[in-house]
């Protein structure tokens, strides 16, 4: 029996070399490996700014303060996203207002949007899910009459991802990535903001490091020392050069990864779509970053066909379900399954196949020989 890993990072003994270089050098946390890495970002989804966090959620907060929101508000977000999307929302103070998403694609749709609105509304978070971007434009052409409504996108699954040409954050007031872990450019923990506006940078300088005007590296520019201040309330989210130094190499071989990915996903699509198994649809004019391969079952065989991938050595997960079904949303708004009914059947029948570049052919063939076996044995 195969056993495949649901992931694997491509890391290599090159990234262990730049760790090592910054323990060699005198800043551990941020310094000038994470002001170079902030200078690749900005090359390669040609923006004016970009700064490092240590995770999307600090970072989102961290945007969430300098865009002053908080009690009385109301925040727009999908039904169907990671609960991270809307706990920061509620972690401030002001109301999540769930919107269900697509039936075929599964992201947020600018009309939907347009119906959620009230006089309180403040941001509006689309979610790229699985690595596919949403109509962002569309977006800012129904909110064309509310320049008060602030966008940011949730673009944790989608560094790479594209949609009629354009990186996140073009129609945005920010694009916040996550370099978590699992994600398709990783440092363990951590994350990156991109804005196309100089006064929301300047702010988020402040808010990612407690309010403070200058973090430690900077205190000590030219060997001369100078004094900080801190005139609004930050979070602790910089992401120290340790863990930027893992980030270089992965930015600039990105496509090249994304490649192996498409590769690995049209062979599952092509398996599912002779097993009667549901996937999300791609919209016209995306490149799919790919992050994970999500696929549906009857919600009654989810759990049992789990069961019989794991006992067969494939190893699967169920990333992302209806956030408004979690018990402390259920609880605190009375939130029932008919309130957003694609985002729950969805999150009621899904599961994740493994998928990660460099996942031998043989692994991939395991997965999809291992779903035939289960699917009969279990319908």
């Amino acid at each position: 029996m195969t056993k495949v890993e649901f992931f694997r990072h491509g890391l290599t003994r090159a990234d262990a070399q730049a760790v090592a270089d910054v323990l060699d050098s005198p800043f551990l946390t941020s310094g000038a490996v994470g002001r170079g890495v902030e200078l690749q970002l900005r090359q390669f989804f040609d923006m004016p700014a970009a700064m490092l966090v240590n995770s999307w959620t600090n970072g989102a907060v961290a945007t969430l303060l300098a865009l002053d929101v908080g009690p009385g508000d109301e925040v727009i977000v999908p039904a169907m996203t990671f609960i991270a999307t809307s706990n920061v929302v509620e972690l401030l103070g002001a109301r999540p207002v769930f919107v269900d998403v697509a039936p075929d694609t599964l992201l947020l749709q600018p009309q939907a949007v347009a119906s959620a609105l009230t006089p309180r509304t403040k941001a509006v978070i689309p979610v790229h899910l699985y690595g596919q971007m949403c109509d962002t434009a569309g977006l800012q052409e129904v909110l064309s009459g509310r320049p008060d409504i602030r966008v940011i996108e949730d673009a944790a699954h989608c560094f790479e991802g594209l949609r009629n040409g354009d990186s996140p954050g073009r129609y945005s007031d920010a694009a916040i990535f996550s370099f978590y872990a699992t994600k398709n450019v990783t440092c363990g923990e951590g994350g990156a903001i991109v804005t196309r506006h100089a006064w929301l940078a300047d702010q988020l300088v402040k808010t990612r490091l407690h309010g403070m005007s200058a973090g430690a590296a900077d205190r000590f520019k030219a060997g001369f020392y100078r004094h900080w201040d801190m005139d609004r309330l930050g979070v602790k989210a910089n992401l120290p050069d340790l863990l930027a130094a893992l980030l270089p190499l992965q930015i600039t071989s990105i496509r090249d990864r994304l490649a192996q990915r498409e590769r690995i996903a049209a062979v599952y699509e092509e398996a599912c779509a002779r097993l009667g198994l549901r996937v999300p649809a791609s919209a016209p004019g995306v490149v799919h970053a790919r992050h994970i391969f999500p696929i549906h079952v009857d919600p009654a065989l989810r759990d049992p066909l789990i069961t019989a991938l794991n006992e067969r050595g494939i190893s699967v997960a169920v990333n992302y379900r209806s956030v408004p079904a979690t018990t402390y949303y259920r609880e605190k708004y009375g939130f029932v399954p008919q309130d957003f009914p694609v985002a729950w059947q969805w999150g009621e029948g899904t599961l994740t196949l493994p998928l990660y570049p460099g996942m031998p052919d043989e692994a991939i063939a395991a997965v999809i020989a291992a779903l035939e076996q289960s699917l009969a044995q279990l319908r």
